[in-house]
């Protein structure tokens, strides 16, 4: 009898270790800075969510058509994504040939991250693709691929309140640091269009190469960084003058650059190259490429860990996300996600 009691008391007291350690194990990454990484996946039409200490998927929500570009609001509650009814257009496609677009699908997905699901989508124009927000939060700036504008959106009242001309097909936008101007790339004219955010105009275009695809500011905004895919070069701008201050050759066959992100000091920028597979580092204070690393097929988006230890690539054609030791430029883990991930936004918790 007394054998039985303390087998059964061995017993009780092994769960309750057990549902401690598990307890513990699932508030071990909130005490460490935990985060998620958020992952459009362009053909499935949905959102992959990653947890940062298993690296594994622990969501998938459905978003709507082509969900591409995905930037977060200053207080990190809501994710927003660019939906597309437009079809998929591969360079070269003879377009006359596609099914025409469905122009309900398009908008901007609001995406509450507390309770991990789509609330609403906001009308933007027509084909968004990229976009970013006004420093406060309050307002979209909208890349409308199909319709060589800008859309300045109100996110409160859902309305599209003007309407700005830039180049054909824009791709890239990004608020400068001070939230002053955006930058907004045009691949049609190898352009950038400067927006003042004031006088809610285009004040300015400049040249910077062959399908110009990403920006990304350094944090005191004097200078920015211009992805361009068909010259195989990154540009340097001098966001003081608006103006073309150098260009950095990556080199290679098939070099396609793609995104552009800082880490999170500035002190490097990680370009995600497409087709070579590669990741190539920039020291952001010579300009001058450190190294590069095979990432994954065809890596496109690209985010960084709030502490810059691993960088994160969304590998299309393999449908994962590739999980990167920065420290020894090796790939840690491949994490399936769906169909086609095309974006990546890296959010602490």
């Amino acid at each position: 009898m007394k054998e039985t009691r303390w087998i059964l008391l061995c017993f009780f007291i092994a769960i309750l270790l057990c549902c401690r350690s598990t307890e513990e194990a699932f508030r071990a990454p909130e005490a460490r800075g935990a985060y998620r990484i958020y992952v459009t996946n362009e053909a499935s039409g949905d959102l992959s969510v990653i947890d940062s200490a298993s690296h594994e998927v622990i969501a998938t929500v459905k978003l709507g058509k082509r969900p591409r570009g995905i930037h977060a609001s200053p207080d990190a509650s809501t994710i927003y994504v660019a939906l597309s009814g437009s079809p998929f257009a591969p360079p070269g496609v003879d377009e006359s040939k596609l099914p025409p677009p469905d122009r309900s699908a398009d908008g901007i997905g609001v995406f509450d991250v507390r309770a991990s699901r789509l609330l609403r989508v906001i009308p933007a124009g027509d084909d968004p693709e990229e976009f970013d927000l006004s420093k406060d939060g309050k307002l979209l700036y909208v890349a409308n691929e199909d319709a060589g504008s800008i859309s300045i959106v109100d996110i409160e009242s859902a309305k599209v309140i003007q309407r700005l001309k830039v180049g054909g097909e824009p791709e890239g936008v990004t608020t400068s640091p001070d939230g002053k101007f955006v930058y907004v790339t045009s691949e049609d004219e190898g352009a950038v269009f400067v927006l003042d955010t004031s006088a809610a105009k285009v004040v300015k275009n400049f040249k910077v190469g062959l399908r110009p695809r990403d920006v990304a500011f350094l944090s005191d905004g004097r200078k920015a960084y211009v992805t361009c895919e068909n010259e195989g070069k990154l540009t340097v701008i001098d966001a003081a003058k608006h103006e073309k201050a150098g260009e950095i050759r990556l080199g290679g066959e098939d070099v396609l650059p793609m995104a552009v992100i800082l880490s999170p000091d500035a002190a490097q920028a990680y370009v995600s190259t497409g087709r070579t597979r590669k990741v190539f580092v920039i020291d952001t204070a010579t300009d001058r490429i450190v190294s590069s690393f095979e990432a994954g097929q065809r890596p496109w988006g690209i985010g960084v860990s709030p502490d810059g230890k691993l960088l994160y690539t969304a590998n299309g054609p393999s449908n994962d996300v590739s999980v990167v030791d920065l420290a020894s430029r090796t790939v840690l883990k491949r994490i399936k996600v769906q169909d086609r991930p095309w974006g990546i936004l890296v959010l602490s918790r």
